[in-house]
């Protein structure tokens, strides 16, 4: 099935040449190799996940894919159960629907991580666009439709720009969703689209290795025993969103 408002990219697009093929090998053995490395570490989240409170251990979460068709990805729950169904479909920070283990599993980035499975399967790239959730998907214009020109990613380059969303959404205050809609979200495409314009695997390379810094500076913050690094972004002290500002956990998921 595809939404009707990603009717416009019906028929998947692949990038030309060589780096199709390059990228997603990459993809295959990245996820393959990363998967079997974490499969013990995911046995110990899970169970703090399920200590943590009553739930499953996996959050499914439908997102608009390449071509614009919907699938299911996953996620560890971070959330409590029925979260979706008592508030916003985006999050600010200090959210009460947010478990304590679900705290720590979104500042690392963790609960993101069986998203490999997606990768492997073929419905996300290592980096792409953030897919988005098709009730926001409604809201792009025929310009920023584009973005579903690719696979998205489990990393990119609004990903780290906005890795502070939550925070961004909380100092706003307000209605959440209409702030993530007309400011956050117009930003996060711009650079999408940027990414699918200039998208290369040494790009990709490139991305990654900022997104990895991006996440040992979140882990250094939270640990004062270890040096937070050169370049390391503080903490946003704005009262209002900025476009310009980092931050990404904003789209609500358990």
């Amino acid at each position: 099935m595809i939404l009707p408002a990603c009717r416009p990219f019906s028929v998947p697009f692949s990038v030309k040449g060589s780096s199709s093929v390059i990228k997603r090998t990459f993809d295959i053995v990245v996820s393959l190799l990363a998967i079997a490395l974490a499969l013990p570490f995911w046995v110990l989240v899970a169970v703090a996940v399920k200590l943590d409170s009553p739930g499953p251990v996996f959050y499914h979460a439908t997102r608009t894919g390449q071509g614009g068709r919907p699938f299911t990805m996953f996620k560890f729950r971070t959330m409590v159960q029925g979260a979706a169904a008592s508030g916003p479909a985006v999050t600010r920070g200090g959210d009460p629907r947010i478990t304590r283990v679900g705290r720590i599993l979104r500042d690392l980035k963790i609960d993101e991580t069986p998203q490999l499975v997606n990768v492997l399967r073929g419905e996300m790239s290592i980096i792409g666009p953030r897919p988005e959730h098709p009730r926001y998907v409604a809201h792009y214009t025929p310009e920023q439709r584009r973005v579903l020109a690719v696979r998205p990613g489990i990393a990119g380059p609004a990903a780290v720009r906005y890795r502070h969303e939550e925070k961004l959404l909380a100092a706003a205050g307000g209605d959440v969703e209409a702030v993530y809609l007309t400011t956050i979200m117009p930003e996060k495409l711009r650079l999408d689209l940027e990414y699918v314009e200039r998208q290369s695997f040494l790009y990709d390379l490139r991305l990654l290795v900022q997104g990895a810094c991006s996440v040992f500076r979140r882990y250094s913050a939270a640990r004062p025993g270890l040096p937070a690094g050169p370049g390391a972004a503080p903490q946003p002290a704005q009262r209002t969103a900025s476009p310009g500002s980092p931050g990404s956990h904003g789209v609500c998921h358990q």
